[in-house]
C-alpha cells in the first residue's frame, strides 16, 4: 500500500471517527439542549387555545403569530393534501428512515440549485425545535446535523402517518397562519380533509414561499407554483396527465377567503372578557408535562363555553336591525348635527385628542402643541365605523371630528341566560368590537338602571315587609329626612291618591315607589340587593329606589334570575370546561344557586312583572310573542341617558341596555329614547326570533311554577281591571332619579292639601313627612301612608286596580 493511500485512509477513519464523535457530542448536548424521548412523543409545537360554543362551533382563539395552530389527525386530512406534500417536498418519504442519502448527495454536488436535502421529518425537526435556519455556515452546519438526529428519533418513536400530521400542524402558509387546518379554513372555509388537488396544490405551494406563492397577494405566481405541484403529482403517479390538465386552467378560487382573527366570530366581547379570566387561571394552574404554569398563546387549551350559536346570532341580528334606526334618531337631533352637544365640553374633547395614537405619534416626531392641534382641522382620509355589511366606510373629515363621530355612537348591551342553571346563551357587549372595544355587560360595566330596579324595591317589600300586589300605596313625593323630596322635583301628576302596588309597578310610578321605599327603607333595601348578590358600592339613599345607582348588566340578570327561577339567584356563568390539548379535563365550572327569597315571593312578583307587558310601559310585548306567562321591566334614566329593558319567560331570561359613553350625548326625543322604544326592540326581535326556533327548545306556553298555597288565586283579568291607561310620564324626565347628591336637601317640605283626605288623615300625613317624625319613625313599616290591606276577596282580580288619569310614570 503506497504511502498516499496510507494517508487517504488513515484521514478517511480519523475523519469518520471525528464526525462520530461531533454526532455523539451533539447528541449530548454539548452544542445546544437536543429533545428528550418524551418530549419528542409529546412535541412542544406552540398550539393555539380555542373557544368553542356549547355545540362545539369554533368561536376563536388565544394565540401568538407562530401559536395560531389547530391540530388535526392524520385520518382528517385530505389524501390530496398528503399525495401533494410527498410528490413536492420528499419524493422518496416512504423509503427513508428520516434522512435522504440520494437528495443529499443531489444537494451538495449541484450546490443546492435543484432543492436541499431535507426531508419532510427533518422539516419537521427544524419546526418544531429549532425554528428559523440559521445563517451562520458553522451554526447552520451544526444545527443541520441536529435535525438529523432528530429526525432519526422521529422516525423511530412515529409512525408515517404520525410524522405528515405533525408536520402539516407545524408548517407556516401564507398571511402569518400555521397549520393545515388553518390554512383550509382561511382561504377556503374548509376542514382539511374536504380539500380538493388544486386547493390542496395551491396551500402545499405556498410552503415554498409563502409571501412570494400566496394566491391572495401574488395570484400569477401562485398559479403558476400550483402547477409545479400539480405536474409532480403527475410525475410520482398520484395523478393522471388528462386531470392534470384540466385542473391547471383553473383559476385560484378566494371567494370564501376569511382569516378569523379576535374581531370576528362569535361572541368577540365574551371572549375577550374570558380571555382575561383565563389569564388569571392559567397563573394559578401548572401544566404537568412542563412543571410551569400554564400559557394561554401555546398549550393549546380547550375552552368550551354556554353560548349558544343560534341565540347569539339572533342577538346580533337584533342589535343589526334596531341599532341603525336608533343612531339615524340621534343623528338627526339638532344638538348633534350643529355640534352644539360639545359646546360646553372642549376639555373633554381636548382630552380625547391627547390621549390619541395621532397625538402621541406627532409629539414623539416634535411637533409643538400648537401644531399638533392645528392637525386635527385638517380633514384625512380614513375609516370610520357605520352601519353597513362592512361595518365601516371611507370618508374625509378632521380627526377632531372623528372623535365627535365615535363618541356620538350610542353603545348597547344585551345578555341572555338560563334563569335555571345560569349558562349564558347569548353575550353582546358593543355595537362593533373592532372599532369599540369596551365591552359593556361585564361585572365591571356599571350604568345607572333606572326604574328596572323597582321590581327588586317591590320584591323586598313584598318579602320583608309583608305588602301584596294589592296594598295600596300613596302615590305622593316622600320626605327622606337629610336628603329631601323623591322624586326630587316632587312632580307626581296627581297629588294624594293610593294606587295599588301592582299598578305602580305596571305603569313604573316614581312617587309611589318612593312611598315604597318610605316603608322598606333604604338601608334594608341595600341589605337585600346584597342578599340577591347586586356586588356593586351601594350606600343607602332613597334615591335608589329610583335607580339612581350604578350597577352591570351581569349584576341585574343576576338579581332578577331570582323571579323565573322560583326564589333562587343563580349566578351567570359562561365557561362550561378547560380541557387540554389532549382532550383531558383540566377544570369544570357549573350552576352556583342560593335561596335568597321564597317561592310565593317569587311567583307573585313574576305575575305582577306581567302588568308592565301586558297593559304597563311596554303594553302588548306579550301578545304580540303569543307567550302564555312572562314578566319584564323597562327603565329610563334622566334625559334619556341610559334606557333599560330586561324580561324572561320561565325558560329563559335577558336584559338590554342602550346609550353613549358620553352620558352628555342623549336621545332627546323623550318617547324615543325611553326603554320600552330605545331597548326593548332589540329584546323583542331577539326572542321572537329564538321562540320561533324549534331547535331551541323554548315552549310558548311554558308558564311559571305556581305554589301550592297560591293555587286557590287563579284569575288574572288585566285588562278588566284597567280599562283606561295613564297618559306618557316621567320616564326620561329630570324626576329625581339622578345621583344622590340631588336630594341633599333638609328643607322642611310643603305637603299639599288634599280635599280627598279628612283632616285628621291630613294630619298623619304631614307629621310622616315631617322631618322631626323622619328621624324617628326612619326605620317604621307602619306609616299610614302604604300600610299593607288585609288580603280581600278576588285577590288577582284587583292585581292592577287603583288607577288614575293624572299620574305620573316613570318606565
Amino acid at each position: 500500500m503506497s504511502k498516499a493511500v496510507r494517508v487517504f485512509w488513515k484521514a478517511f477513519f480519523i475523519g469518520l471517527v471525528s464526525f462520530i464523535l461531533f454526532l455523539t457530542l451533539i447528541n449530548l448536548g454539548v452544542f445546544g439542549k437536543l429533545p428528550s424521548l418524551k418530549e419528542l412523543e409529546n412535541p412542544s409545537i406552540m398550539l393555539a387555545s380555542i373557544v368553542y360554543a356549547e355545540d362545539g362551533t369554533q368561536m376563536g382563539k388565544y394565540y401568538t403569530d407562530k401559536g395560531n395552530r389547530s391540530n388535526v389527525e392524520y385520518k382528517d386530512i385530505s389524501p390530496n393534501v398528503i399525495n401533494a406534500l410527498v410528490a413536492t417536498e420528499d419524493e422518496r418519504f416512504y423509503e427513508h428512515s428520516g434522512i435522504d442519502g440520494r437528495a443529499v448527495m443531489r444537494a451538495i454536488v449541484k450546490m443546492g440549485r435543484d432543492g436541499g436535502g431535507s426531508t419532510i421529518t427533518q422539516q419537521l425537526a427544524l419546526n418544531m425545535f429549532n425554528g428559523e435556519r440559521s445563517r451562520n455556515p458553522v451554526s447552520r452546519i451544526i444545527q443541520k446535523l441536529k435535525e438529523w438526529i432528530i429526525a432519526i428519533k422521529l422516525e423511530r418513536n412515529f409512525t408515517k402517518e404520525e410524522i405528515l400530521a405533525l408536520y402539516l400542524n407545524a408548517v407556516p402558509f401564507g398571511d402569518n397562519i400555521y397549520g393545515i387546518r388553518n390554512a383550509s379554513r382561511t382561504f377556503f372555509q374548509k376542514e382539511p380533509d374536504r380539500l380538493s388537488v388544486d386547493e390542496s396544490a395551491v396551500l402545499i405551494g405556498m410552503l415554498k414561499g409563502n409571501t412570494l406563492y400566496n394566491p391572495r397577494k401574488n395570484p400569477k405566481a401562485a398559479i403558476e407554483r400550483r402547477n409545479t405541484v400539480i405536474n409532480q403529482m403527475v410525475k410520482n403517479n398520484y395523478l393522471s396527465e388528462t386531470e392534470a390538465a384540466r385542473l391547471k386552467l383553473k383559476p385560484i378560487d378566494l371567494t370564501n377567503y376569511s382569516k378569523m382573527d379576535e374581531n370576528n366570530g362569535l361572541a368577540p366581547y365574551l371572549r375577550d372578557v374570558i380571555k382575561d379570566e383565563l389569564k388569571r387561571w392559567c397563573k394559578e394552574h401548572k401544566n404537568p408535562a412542563t412543571g410551569e404554569s400554564y400559557n394561554l398563546y401555546s398549550d393549546g387549551l380547550k375552552i368550551y363555553t354556554t353560548i349558544n350559536t343560534r341565540m347569539q346570532i339572533y342577538a346580533e341580528e337584533a342589535v343589526a336591525k334596531h341599532m341603525p334606526m336608533l343612531q339615524k334618531a340621534l343623528n338627526s337631533q339638532t344638538s348633534i348635527r350643529r355640534g352644539q352637544v360639545w359646546k360646553d365640553y372642549s376639555n373633554t374633547l381636548e382630552s380625547f385628542m391627547r390621549k390619541s395614537d395621532r397625538w402621541q405619534n406627532e409629539e414623539d416626531d416634535g411637533m409643538s402643541e400648537a401644531e399638533i392641534k392645528k392637525s386635527f382641522s385638517q380633514p384625512v382620509s380614513m375609516k370610520v365605523f357605520a352601519w353597513n355589511e362592512k361595518r365601516e366606510k371611507d370618508t374625509v373629515m378632521s380627526p377632531l371630528d372623528s372623535i365627535k363621530y365615535n363618541r356620538q355612537m350610542l353603545e348597547t348591551a344585551f345578555m341572555a341566560v338560563d334563569p335555571m342553571t345560569g349558562a349564558v346563551k347569548a353575550w353582546i357587549g358593543g355595537i362593533d368590537f373592532k372599532t369599540y372595544k369596551y365591552d359593556h355587560v361585564n361585572v365591571n360595566t356599571k350604568r345607572q338602571v333606572g326604574s328596572s330596579i323597582k321590581p327588586l324595591l317591590y320584591c323586598d317589600a313584598i318579602e320583608d315587609v309583608g305588602f301584596s300586589p294589592e296594598t295600596t300605596v300613596l302615590n305622593e313625593a316622600q320626605y327622606f329626612d337629610g336628603y329631601g323630596l323623591v322624586p326630587a322635583k316632587g312632580q307626581c301628576g296627581g297629588r294624594g291618591d293610593t294606587v295599588t302596588m301592582a299598578s305602580a309597578l305596571a305603569y313604573s310610578l316614581n312617587c309611589a315607589s318612593a312611598s315604597i321605599m318610605k316603608q322598606v327603607t333604604p338601608s334594608r333595601f341595600v341589605e337585600f340587593l346584597r342578599k340577591i348578590n347586586i356586588q356593586s358600592s351601594l350606600e343607602p339613599y332613597p334615591s335608589i329606589c329610583l335607580g339612581a345607582v350604578n350597577i352591570s348588566m351581569y349584576e341585574m340578570l343576576w338579581g332578577y334570575s331570582m323571579f323565573p327561577a322560583g326564589g333562587f339567584s343563580t349566578r351567570p356563568y359562561y365557561i362550561s370546561r378547560i380541557e387540554d390539548k389532549n382532550g383531558n379535563v383540566l377544570a369544570r365550572f357549573d350552576t352556583e344557586r342560593k335561596e335568597v327569597i321564597s317561592q310565593n315571593t317569587a311567583y307573585t312578583m313574576c305575575r305582577m312583572m306581567q302588568g308592565p307587558v301586558d297593559i304597563g310601559t311596554a303594553a302588548g310585548l306579550r301578545n304580540r310573542l303569543g307567550l302564555a306567562e312572562m314578566g319584564g321591566k323597562t327603565g329610563t334614566t334622566n334625559s334619556n341617558t341610559d334606557a333599560w329593558f330586561i324580561g324572561y319567560t320561565p325558560q329563559l331570561l335577558a336584559g338590554v341596555w342602550i346609550g353613549c359613553e358620553d352620558q352628555f350625548i342623549h336621545m332627546e326625543n323623550n318617547y324615543m329614547g325611553q326603554g320600552a322604544q330605545a331597548a326593548r326592540p332589540i329584546w323583542e326581535y331577539f326572542f321572537a326570533k329564538a321562540l320561533a326556533d324549534k331547535n331551541l327548545g323554548l315552549n310558548r306556553q311554558s308558564k311559571f311554577i305556581q305554589p301550592e298555597s297560591l293555587k286557590a288565586d287563579m284569575m288574572y283579568d288585566y285588562m278588566k281591571i284597567i280599562d283606561k291607561k295613564p297618559p306618557p310620564g316621567a320616564e326620561g324626565d329630570n324626576q329625581g332619579n339622578g345621583n344622590a347628591s340631588q336630594y341633599l336637601d333638609t328643607s322642611t317640605p310643603t305637603v299639599p292639601v288634599d280635599s280627598r283626605l279628612s283632616d285628621d288623615e291630613q294630619k298623619v300625613l304631614m307629621e310622616a313627612t315631617s322631618p322631626s317624625k323622619n328621624k324617628k319613625d326612619n326605620n317604621s313599616t307602619t306609616n299610614q301612608q302604604t300600610t299593607p290591606e288585609k288580603k280581600k276577596k278576588g285577590f288577582w282580580q284587583r292585581l292592577f286596580g287603583g288607577k288614575n288619569k293624572d299620574q305620573k310614570t316613570d318606565h
